[in-house]
C-alpha cells in the first residue's frame, strides 16, 4: 500500500494483519479521490473507521487542511501514527481511540469529507451515516465502502444519495447535501 500522489506521493504504508482487517485497495482508493479530485485541498476529511490511515493521510498528501483518524483498535491506531510520522504528515493530523459511536457524540468540528469504510455487513455503516451527516459541513460529502449486495438507504438526515459507483464486488456511495446536489 503507498500514498498515490501529492507531497508524500509514493511512500508505503504499513499495513494491519488479520482476518479482521481489510484494507481499501489501490484501485478503489485513487476512485475515491477521483471522485473527490477537487474537493481535497483545505478541506476537513475524517477517516471514521481509519484502519491504517491510508484514506486520510492520502487526503493530507492532497492538500488537506486537516485529517481526523478514529478507530476503537489500538493497533490500529499505532499503525496511523507510525504511517503519519512516516509520511511527514502528522501536523495537520488528529488521531481519536474511540468508538465511532462515542467519537461522533462528542465532536464539535464540522467536517468537508467522511469517509467510512466499517467492518462489512455488520450493520456499522447503517448505524454510522446519520451520525456522521449531523457531522458535516453542508457542502460537504460523505462517502462510504461498502459490499455491492449490502442496503443503504437513500438518506441521512439532509443528506441525499448522490450516486454508486461499483468496482468488482464493492460500492462507493456518495451523499451530497440535498441543497447542494450537483
Amino acid at each position: 500500500m503507498r500514498v498515490i500522489t501529492g507531497s508524500a506521493r509514493g511512500r508505503r504504508l504499513e499495513t494491519l494483519e488479520g482476518e479482521d482487517v481489510r484494507p481499501t485497495t489501490d484501485r478503489i482508493k485513487e476512485a475515491v479521490f477521483s471522485i473527490i479530485q477537487f474537493q481535497t485541498e483545505d478541506r476537513r476529511f475524517l477517516d471514521l473507521f481509519a484502519g491504517s490511515g491510508q484514506m486520510g493521510i492520502e487526503a493530507l498528501s492532497r492538500g488537506a487542511k486537516e485529517a481526523v483518524f478514529v478507530d476503537s483498535a489500538k493497533k490500529s491506531i499505532e499503525t496511523v501514527k507510525r504511517n503519519l510520522k512516516t509520511t511527514g504528515l502528522e501536523g495537520n493530523a488528529k488521531v481519536f481511540q474511540a468508538d465511532f459511536r462515542g467519537f461522533l457524540a462528542m465532536n464539535s468540528r464540522r467536517f468537508d469529507i467522511v469517509f467510512l469504510d466499517p467492518p462489512y455487513r455488520t450493520g456499522a455503516l447503517q448505524e454510522a451515516l446519520p451520525l456522521a451527516a449531523q457531522a458535516m459541513s453542508d457542502t460537504g460529502v460523505l462517502i462510504a465502502e461498502s459490499p455491492l449486495d449490502e442496503a443503504l438507504e437513500a438518506q441521512y438526515g439532509s443528506f441525499v444519495l448522490d450516486r454508486q459507483y461499483r468496482y468488482g464486488k464493492i460500492k462507493i456511495t456518495t451523499f451530497r447535501h440535498k441543497d447542494y446536489l450537483s
